[in-house]
């Protein structure tokens, strides 16, 4: 009653003066923490080392680091450890919290945790459970990080019994910030626009970023789809500690829209995916029990069961659901900034922070009650995973690629930060018509501890209870690398050496040439190469044809580098070439002769490369997603130089420094940037455009496109379910074939005329009547997994999903899907790669 009735003196001193009376924004500890403890006054509270009461200011993550630094040194609860660095450079933090007397035994506590999922262990009675907390792996939902603040102080601190008997029956892995980079940037913003006169306005600019907002890391990745495929460093060094300890809880504290209360899982039940137990669930909503009474006895409003979903195992409240983990979900209304008005009265930074700290707390009640059963769920789990895969003793999956051993390696290095087994091909082998090569193949037993984790990477699923996903519904990871693979193959007659430690392919020049060298297309990694050997002005040309030079076949796209007439000598040629190789992990073949059974090497289909300088357009209007998983990719993976123009400055630039401007998904931009780019266009720069920045251009008459369109109307349709028959006829992520032309510069480097793209967009363009002009062409029946209508799916058929208009001397390349997905989607990659270096061609 306390707790509403201050919560309606809010309400009135607000609208009575037209202000917020800064006395009822309560950040005093007394405000947070439980009632009847006292605290070990030798451990420093958040304030007297951050300089500010929690909640006061939005803690940056430089504070964050300093307070759980010294807690450890003061504590004998807590060790804490530095698992890397994030993109800029800041700590990924992990604190063990426990009894002091488990820390004397932690590593034997752990051995034991990890032999009761291996069948070892029965001892489930005395084990203590392990339980993973993590805050804020979206920067701009601050409330987590800042409640980690309070949680670790309690846990350190309080001098209660029952604290102590909690620390002396759990093992508590403590993160307090999943997203260092994104809660540095979110609390740079909130603090420098915060007034002394808190103004709950929703207009004020304090709760409205500037893009691309902190919600992501560096590359502006969401950090809360990265469980499975772990591409990113903040992701692979949680899903180490997971592996590491398979913690039996593990929370996923966030936020959601300002009008909102709070949210706890079990989500909709019926958009579960079918490879989680339903005991999963079952203790989810118990162990939701303890959150309800917990959020009782404050008076705060909270809703389970409505919203979410548990279906791609790549966020962090579904992820551990297929490790005998129980994932949890945590939503807080947001205050975005530090107080602001809602539907439920104004909204203050320190409620929201209570909140979560609150959260925390019963779901350390939740596992110390529950510890035996959650214990024996997780053994099990384990146990049944082997029992349903016992029929499969014996057998494994291969995938690889003959041409490409990268693309291979990179997902057989996902599979070991997994913690599955993998093994060499024993030999050169054709499973069904499709080759596997050793060194570019790997084997992928069933029988191992991790199966589920394999079935739900090799997951194929067209069929679901549900037509509506909070996130994707497909993922299907051979497709993501555009590789081979069977199944149900005999490890006896196809695996050869186990694999302790994952080498990547090394890279070479297979010898010194004084006429020239030739590079193939087919690796992941040649893009890197050949921007390498441009940017040191070295020529290069591309084959437009196929050839055979000394005894060896070369396709479409092969890279062709003359070893005379450079700007160096022949020697320094081979010692560059060789220092390429290395670095982009690709072999060079020296070649003797420029007379080949095919294209002759001076032949007019032997085209000049031109060195790419490419622009990026960034800023309002641009989805950060899609613009972030791009600068990734040239930064990261193939180092090539990206200029991020910030549309609010497009209008007034000059872009002739630039051949090629990618302008990813987009949905408005100003007239001024459009004249300029179309002006840049038509003097002769290619313009590549993403999704939905087909319509931007096609309404300003870049292009002319003929879209294919369902006129669908609702019948039978009652009011309540208008959203979800909206909802279901949206694309929000599911995986379709398509045919490749391979003689086409878009497809050089593909092996296969078949190619899984992946696709969330209802933008189907007709197929052009000349043949030709349709490189790639989605097939009559294109779903290879995930959802779609059936009115959708009979527009997607025989659409294309690229096309090349040319405006006066300039081109304009359009891509209707993602080719860049998430950092994962390999396969595609290629796509984006060959519209930059082959344009001229196309």
């Amino acid at each position: 009653m306390k707790q509403i009735l201050s919560a309606l003196l809010l309400v009135i001193t607000f609208q009575n003066f037209g202000q917020f009376d800064k006395s009822l924004y309560n950040t005093s500890l007394e405000y947070y923490l439980p009632n009847g403890i006292t605290y070990n006054s030798a451990i420093p509270t958040p304030e007297s080392i951050i300089g500010h009461e929690v909640g006061e200011w939005h803690v940056t993550h430089d504070k964050l680091v300093q307070y759980m630094y010294t807690l450890a040194e003061a504590s004998d609860r807590i060790t804490i450890e530095n698992r890397g660095a994030t993109f800029e450079g800041r700590p990924i933090l992990l604190l063990t919290i426990t009894s002091p007397d488990n820390h004397k035994n932690l590593e034997s506590i752990r051995t034991a945790h990890i032999a009761n999922t291996e069948g070892e262990n029965n001892a489930t009675s005395n084990m203590p459970i392990v339980v993973y907390q993590g805050f804020s792996i979206h920067g701009n939902e601050p409330s987590g990080a800042n409640a980690a603040l309070l949680a670790a102080y309690h846990l350190a601190a309080a001098e209660s019994q029952h604290v102590k008997d909690i620390l002396n029956n759990a093992v508590i892995l403590f993160d307090p910030s999943f997203n260092p980079d994104g809660l540095q940037r979110f609390s740079f913003w909130a603090n420098s626009n915060k007034s002394n006169v808190l103004n709950p306005d929703p207009n004020d600019r304090e709760y409205d970023e500037v893009w691309p907002r902190g919600r992501t890391n560096h590359y502006w990745f969401d950090l809360n789809r990265d469980w499975l495929p772990i591409q990113l460093p903040e992701s692979q060094a949680r899903i180490k500690t997971f592996h590491k300890w398979l913690p039996n809880i593990l929370t996923d504290h966030h936020e959601m829209g300002t009008n909102s209360s709070f949210f706890f899982q079990p989500g909709i039940p019926e958009r579960t995916h079918p490879l989680t137990p339903s005991k999963n669930q079952e203790l989810t909503a118990k162990i939701g029990t303890f959150h309800a009474k917990a959020f009782d006895q404050i008076g705060s409003l909270y809703y389970t069961e409505e919203d979410y979903d548990d279906f791609y195992y790549g966020k962090g409240s579904t992820f551990p659901d297929i490790n005998g983990s129980i994932g949890i979900l945590f939503e807080q209304a947001s205050s975005r900034g530090h107080l602001q008005e809602s539907s439920n009265g104004v909204l203050t930074f320190p409620f929201t922070i209570r909140n979560q700290f609150t959260a925390a707390l019963s779901t350390l009640e939740a596992a110390f009650n529950m510890r035996e059963e959650l214990l024996q769920y997780q053994k099990e789990f384990f146990d049944n995973s082997r029992k349903s895969h016992s029929g499969k003793k014996g057998k494994a999956i291969v995938f690889g690629d003959p041409k490409d051993a990268s693309k291979s390696f990179q997902l057989a290095e996902i599979m070991k930060r997994q913690n599955i087994e993998i093994y060499q091909l024993k030999q050169d082998v054709n499973i069904n018509g499709k080759q596997y090569k050793n060194g570019y193949s790997y084997v992928v037993p069933f029988d191992q501890k991790n199966a589920t984790i394999i079935d739900a990477m090799f997951d194929i699923r067209t069929t679901f209870k549900d037509s509506l996903f909070y996130d994707i519904s497909a993922w299907t990871f051979p497709y993501a690398f555009d590789l081979d693979f069977s199944s149900d193959i005999s490890m006896a007659s196809y695996a050869g050496e186990k694999i302790a430690e994952l080498k990547r392919p090394q890279g070479s020049v297979r010898g010194k040439s004084s006429y020239g060298y030739v590079m193939s297309w087919h690796d992941y990694y040649a893009p890197r190469a050949l921007y390498a050997i441009l940017a040191k002005d070295l020529r290069a040309k591309v084959s437009l044809g196929e050839f055979k030079v000394d005894g060896k076949d070369y396709g479409y796209g092969t890279i062709f580098i003359p070893a005379q007439n450079q700007n160096i000598t022949s020697d320094e040629v081979y010692t560059v070439l060789t220092e390429v190789a290395k670095n982009s992990f690709i072999h060079i073949d020296p070649i003797s002769t420029g007379l080949t059974q095919g294209v002759d090497l001076g032949s007019r289909l032997i085209a000049t490369v031109e060195k790419p300088k490419v622009g990026i357009l960034v800023g309002d209007g641009i989805s950060s997603y899609d613009a972030g998983e791009i600068w990734h990719l040239f930064d990261q993976r193939y180092r090539i130089p990206l200029s991020k123009l910030d549309t609010k400055d497009i209008g007034r630039m000059n872009l002739d420094r630039y051949n090629v401007i990618i302008m990813p998904t987009s949905y408005n931009i100003e007239d001024g940037a459009l004249k300029n780019l179309k002006s840049w266009v038509e003097n002769g720069g290619t313009l590549i455009a993403y999704k939905q920045a087909i319509n931007v251009l096609t309404r300003n008459e870049f292009v002319k496109v003929k879209f294919k369109k369902n006129d669908l109307k609702a019948k039978n349709v009652n009011f309540a379910l208008r959203d979800d028959f909206y909802g279901a006829q949206g694309i929000g992520g599911a995986i379709f074939e398509a045919k490749q032309d391979l003689t086409h510069p878009i497809n050089f480097g593909y092996n296969d005329d078949k190619i899984a793209l992946f696709r969330d967009t209802t933008i189907f363009m007709e197929a052009d009547d000349n043949s030709f002009n349709n490189p790639i062409q989605y097939t009559k029946t294109p779903l290879l997994s995930g959802y779609i209508s059936k009115p959708n799916l009979d527009s997607l058929a025989g659409t294309v999903p690229f096309k090349v208009n040319r405006l006066r001397r300039g081109k304009v390349i359009l891509f209707t899907d993602n080719t860049n997905f998430r950092a994962f989607w390999y396969g595609t990659n290629k796509l984006l790669m060959n519209a930059v270096f082959f344009n001229d061609e196309m």
